[in-house]
């Protein structure tokens, strides 16, 4: 529905599932333990979520076996929650993280889950397919300063460019 804003639009239309040179999934990734709400702690500002406080992505398994994902921001300026429904489906097998998410018909972009709180799946670096697209994800709508400088630090070590990350109000 045109009502919805489709927050990866740009990322999705481009059909990529490329990963970035530089980086890699994790391995040994268990999707149970990522379904749930995750906080967009930091991004860069892209247009698709511009503006956008209090986001969040919620994970859930499908019927067929993929997961729905559903990307959700409020828009203060037009006191409005914005919402995209999406599918994600892994790229190679369920232990890597690597997936595929389209809010857009046939068209998929990559997921790929470059970091990870291994302990407890409270925190996760995402990048799609090129060195634009970063999400430092919470589970919380907060995260320590120096849990959130060494995944900063270790996409800064892989090439993304951090000095364009905004950090997102909750």
């Amino acid at each position: 529905m045109m009502k919805n804003l489709i927050i990866l639009v740009p990322l999705f239309l481009s059909g990529c599932i490329n990963i970035p040179e530089g980086v890699s999934p994790v391995r040994d990734f268990d999707l149970t333990k990522y379904l749930g709400t995750w906080y967009e702690i930091a991004r860069p500002d892209h247009s698709f979520e511009r503006g956008l406080e209090q986001v969040t992505a919620q994970y859930s398994l499908r019927d067929d076996g993929g997961i729905t994902v559903v990307n959700r921001g409020f828009d203060p300026g037009k006191n409005t929650w914005k919402e995209a429904v999406g599918k994600a489906h892994f790229v190679d097998d369920a232990t890597t993280g690597s997936l595929k998410v389209s809010f857009f018909g046939p068209f998929y972009g990559s997921y790929t889950i470059i970091a990870l709180d291994r302990m407890d799946y409270s925190y996760a670096l995402v990048c799609g397919p090129s060195k634009g697209y970063l999400w430092i994800l919470a589970r919380e709508p907060f995260l320590e300063d120096s849990v959130k400088s060494g995944l900063i630090q270790q996409a800064k070590d892989s090439g993304f460019e951090t000095e364009k990350l905004i950090q997102v109000s909750h």
